[in-house]
């Protein structure tokens, strides 16, 4: 939404309509290029206002004559500012390849503006996921078939998979490099490789969230969800429930992010040795632990120590502790707010 002119900027522009003052506008322009719409429709033909108008803000050239707006060089000044100018631009620009071009260098994106043959222009495209892979729900069917182009769009967004060809969506390689780029973009693999151990293995190191999309014996794959949790504690939640009572893992999960221990089973909630390990990743992991253990005052030192904020959730007679008080006050003011009123 282009915002709305100032009341100076108002005045200027009356003055620079009214008297069709052509060098007022052209430094107004160059100013903030959407001062273009005020003026009169011959200072919006006027070649040189327009050009330092887009060159200011590429989205201006909405206001632009029409006969300028199918301008190659006043084209090419607009995207080369913003690429999603393109979409603004007349059609024959839309449909010429260095304009094209020049819009997806400076925002892939632009591509979903671009007419359809140049979707499926190999090199436009290629130029469009390597800087976003997204990019690739823009292309031609014929170019999301291309497995050069799959490979270079999910290897910077792994996620782009989605908008493979599904046969590359069977491709080994492609997935390969897909979830090493994005775990979770396994979950748009074939189910033939979402039974891979090697591949899946892959995807946990990268995306915890590749253990929701792991198929047949795999999610009950202890090394698989153990993998997951040294690389994110929140593998505990995308794991199958079995593994929140597995002592061992849920220790490893936590001490990756104490946050993790919300998804434990409630007796390992209440052990102590779990809840420290917690809770000296992040204090605020004192939540869920046990209300026994929220007694516990070395315990709760060890949250506070970790996160003044922690005190929130001590038992009411440690918010009444003086020395436990000020050491949180003490690390974050705000904390006070958490203590009981004397």
């Amino acid at each position: 939404m282009v915002p709305p002119p100032s009341k100076v900027m108002t005045a200027q522009l009356g003055d620079a309509v009214k008297f069709n003052d052509r060098k007022q506008a052209l430094e107004l322009v160059q100013d903030d290029g959407n001062a273009l719409r005020l003026l009169s429709d011959q200072l919006r033909d006027d070649f040189e206002i327009v050009l330092a108008a887009v060159k200011q803000d590429g989205l201006s050239l909405r206001f632009a004559s029409n006969r300028l707006r199918e301008d190659l060089e006043i084209g090419l000044a607009a995207v080369g500012q913003r690429g999603d100018a393109l979409l603004l631009a007349a059609e024959k620009l839309q449909s010429h390849c260095e304009v094209v071009l020049e819009a997806v260098r400076q925002d892939a994106l632009a591509l979903r503006h671009a007419a359809s043959d140049l979707q499926n222009d190999r090199n436009i495209v290629l130029v469009a996921v390597r800087t976003n892979g997204w990019a690739l729900i823009s292309a031609s069917k014929e170019r999301r078939r291309d497995r050069e182009v799959v490979i270079e769009a999910v290897r910077q967004s792994g996620g782009a998979l989605s908008y493979a060809d599904e046969e590359l969506r069977s491709d080994r390689e492609v997935v390969l490099e897909a979830v090493r780029q994005s775990g979770a973009a396994l979950s748009f693999a074939s189910d033939v490789l979402k039974v891979d151990r090697e591949l899946v293995l892959e995807a946990v190191r990268t995306s915890s969230e590749a253990l929701a999309s792991a198929g047949g014996e795999l999610k009950n794959d202890r090394e698989l969800v153990l993998t997951a949790a040294q690389h994110d504690g929140w593998a505990l939640f995308f794991a199958p429930k079995q593994f929140r009572s597995d002592r061992e893992l849920v220790l490893v999960a936590v001490r990756q992010n104490g946050g993790a221990l919300r998804f434990a089973a409630a007796e390992l909630r209440g052990d102590k040795e779990v809840v420290l390990a917690a809770v000296r990743q992040n204090g605020l992991a004192l939540s869920d632990a046990a209300q026994n253990l929220c007694r516990d005052r070395d315990l709760v030192v060890v949250a506070v120590q970790q996160n003044a904020q922690a005190l929130r959730f001590a038992a009411e007679e440690l918010k009444s502790d003086r020395k436990l008080v000020l050491m949180a006050v003490l690390q974050d003011g705000m904390a006070l707010s958490f203590a009981a009123p004397l």
